[in-house]
């Protein structure tokens, strides 16, 4: 039997979690000098309901690994003898290395143990890795083994596409996640940051004004990079606003040919307390590597209105 363990901010529903038996080592939250267990001391809405009220801004630490280590013992007494450990990208926190060094404690105190174990570092954040957790789950429920689960994670996971936007700069700027500089012309311009993944870390590649135009790119990008034969689900993620999230449900199905599941879960709170209220996200597999950065989406916003333009005006007398 093959087990599935994770940090939390894959931000994964409870009702997924008990479907597939998926076990978690939480991170811990330090809210004004008190520190939380995320998913156990602290739930999102109790959260996102003080926010903007705490006197200093929260930080988030990393599992220790002996929470990596006591999930694999009891997996083991569960009688698994695969454990697939899915984590956070290592470029944004040391969860991944907690979990390879539990890995390599586990077998030290077990020398003869028969126990297959393998930790992925999804360079994923939030439901990134939470759809390569559900993606691995369905591939056993469809009889894969554990070989070819890690041959999945390790060949796909930088195909894991991202989109997230905020409302409020600021807590990505306290939390180092956005230059200042960046941050002063977005909140001059009114602009919305749009975020991926590049190497493991958060980038910017793309500016929109308004939410609106935000669930758009999302959904252009969407149907421009899809890859069909890997996507059979999509999560969309919220911290603060359900409606937001419904709404980009309701255009996906609208203005693409996509008829598989969409999964609407609202982001943790490690996760949350870097990008504060009014959050979304998206995540899916995309086809190839297809490059997306600022610089190539402004081009392309550019090229986009003088076509609409010279469609408007051009040879008109």
């Amino acid at each position: 039997m093959i087990k599935i363990i994770a940090d939390s901010t894959c931000d994964l529903s409870q009702e997924i979690l008990d479907k597939y038996d998926i076990s978690l080592a939480s991170l811990t939250i330090s809210i004004d000098d008190k520190v939380y267990k995320d998913r156990i001391d602290i739930k999102p809405d109790d959260f996102y309901s003080i926010i903007e009220e705490l006197a200093k801004e929260p930080t988030t630490g990393m599992p220790s690994p002996v929470d990596y280590l006591n999930i694999m013992r009891q997996s083991v007494e569960k009688g698994y003898d695969s454990i697939l450990c899915i984590c956070m990208s290592s470029g944004t926190s040391g969860s991944y290395q907690s979990a390879v060094i539990a890995k390599d404690y586990f077998y030290e105190e077990s020398l003869d143990s028969k126990i297959k174990i393998h930790i992925v570092d999804s360079k994923c954040m939030s439901h990134g890795s939470g759809w390569l957790i559900i993606k691995s789950a369905r591939l056993i429920e469809n009889g894969a083994s554990f070989e070819e689960l890690v041959d999945f994670n390790e060949t796909y996971k930088t195909n894991i596409k991202h989109f997230l936007s905020v409302d409020d700069l600021d807590h990505l700027i306290k939390s180092g996640r956005l230059t200042n500089a960046s941050a002063f012309i977005g909140k001059l311009l009114k602009l919305k940051p749009i975020m991926s993944m590049k190497k493991g870390k958060g980038s910017i590649v793309a500016k929109e004004r308004g939410r609106k135009k935000v669930l758009q790119h999302y959904v252009t990008e969407f149907i421009k990079r899809n890859d069909p034969e890997l996507t059979d689900f999509i999560i969309i993620g919220y911290t603060s606003d359900i409606t937001y999230a419904e709404n980009l449900k309701l255009k996906v199905i609208n203005e693409s040919d996509f008829t598989g599941d969409i999964f609407i879960m609202q982001m943790g709170v490690a996760v949350g307390t870097h990008v504060g209220l009014g959050a979304i996200s998206m995540y899916f597999a995309e086809k190839d590597h297809m490059k997306d950065n600022l610089l190539i989406n402004e081009v392309n916003g550019l090229i986009q209105k003088k076509n609409e333009f010279l469609k408007k005006y051009a040879n008109k007398q």
